[in-house]
């Protein structure tokens, strides 16, 4: 009948149990090494959830703005000459099928003073551009103070400030005049920041027949806007400098603004995965820590261990005991970390006003990271400790 008997094995739960009362003892000494998992998970789950919100923040904003804007910009012939693009430059580019809007603006010379009593060199970093009655609508944009040009006062003494060269001016309020060479200039409004043309926001802009009257403009464009169809953008892309200037379409640049922005989510990535491998750094640490604690355990429950091996553990049994504490360990300071970095990515977003996005995929991984983090650590004590002999580990002082 004795033949027949075996070692009873632990249940899952008897496992699960013996491996708490082993980190409930050194309370203090889990919670430091725990923390060291934590940090690192955390810094990998809110990073990965902080880059995927700022992403979703910008194709968001790409969405509103709109990705179908193509600039045509004149530029050198080939004897260093700037090239005139023609009058009718719009016009041309409206007789693109796919088309839907277009306008114009131009560079004109005029030196930008606050009033009259300002020397004419002290310009305050703001240029003068003509530009079209369209070219709001076409962009987009909206104002801040005031209104945009219209019929009437395209041909007048006005201008519209972009944000910026309102503020370098010193002009809070429409109804101001500033200086534009000698003529005396009214600000009828005041235009807030444009993304996809970000240097519309340092010009005083006046209108196509207001240049010419005031400030001899030639009527040729130097720059033109056009949105077409979504789908058409690269088919528009390809004929557009052609088509605005025939015989010199190699003197004509022809972008997309929207593109700046989608090379920004580019460069968020690339410091994403900066921070990434910070964040395992930090994890790396963090298992670092644990396999110093269990080792630790170890030497300080030798005793334990050979009470346990005398009453009939196997060394299967305590290596899983160990190997649990270990995994609990990790375990702990993985969901912990989980949690922190989901609450910094929530609260972070907010402040910026962005929608939060946390992958799943990322809590997975990072719960997964630490498991095996747990296993790679604990394995050298569970081993250590299974390997204990009943009678040495028992006269362990």
């Amino acid at each position: 009948m004795s033949g027949n008997l075996r070692p009873s094995r632990l249940s899952p739960g008897d496992v699960l149990r013996v491996g708490a009362v082993g980190l409930r003892a050194r309370r203090a000494r889990v919670v430091l090494s725990a923390l060291g998992i934590a940090i690192g998970i955390a810094t990998m789950v809110a990073v990965v959830g902080l880059s995927e919100s700022s992403r979703a923040d910008l194709m968001a904003r790409l969405d509103r703005l709109g990705t179908n804007l193509l600039t045509a910009e004149a530029g050198k012939d080939p004897g260093g000459g700037d090239i005139k693009l023609p009058k009718n430059a719009v016009a041309m580019v409206e007789r693109i099928g796919p088309v839907l809007q277009a306008t114009a603006s131009a560079d004109i010379d005029a030196r930008i003073r606050r009033s009259d009593v300002v020397p004419e060199e002290r310009t305050a970093g703001v240029t003068a551009q003509a530009v079209r009655r369209d070219l709001l609508t076409t962009l987009g944009g909206e104002m801040s103070r005031g209104v945009w040009l219209d019929k009437a006062s395209e041909r007048l003494p006005t201008t519209v400030l972009g944000s910026v060269a309102a503020k370098r001016l010193g002009v809070t309020r429409v109804g101001e005049t500033i200086m534009m060479n000698n003529t005396r200039v009214v600000v009828v409004g005041i235009l807030k920041p444009i993304e996809l043309v970000p240097t519309l926001d340092r010009l005083a802009m006046v209108g196509f027949p207001s240049a010419e009257r005031y400030f001899g403009f030639d009527g040729h464009s130097t720059t033109i806007f056009e949105r077409s169809t979504d789908a058409s953008v690269e088919d528009v892309w390809a004929v557009l400098a052609r088509t605005i200037n025939p015989g010199q379409k190699g003197g004509i640049k022809v972008s997309r603004p929207s593109d700046a922005l989608a090379a920004k989510a580019a460069t968020d990535e690339g410091l994403t995965k900066l921070m990434l491998g910070l964040g395992a750094v930090a994890l790396l640490v963090g298992g670092v820590g644990v396999a110093n604690t269990m080792v630790i355990s170890v030497l300080e429950r030798r005793q334990e261990i050979g009470l346990r091996r005398a009453l009939g553990a196997t060394r299967g049994a305590i290596r899983l005991q160990f190997l649990t504490e270990s995994l609990l360990l990790s375990a702990l300071g993985g969901v912990t970390g989980a949690l922190l970095g989901t609450v910094a990515t929530y609260g972070f977003a907010r402040f910026q006003g962005w929608t939060a996005v946390v992958p799943p995929e990322s809590l997975a991984a990072g719960v997964a990271a630490t498991l095996v983090i747990g296993v790679i650590a604990g394995l050298y004590p569970a081993i250590r400790a299974s390997r204990l002999h009943p009678t040495v580990a028992l006269n362990t002082t």
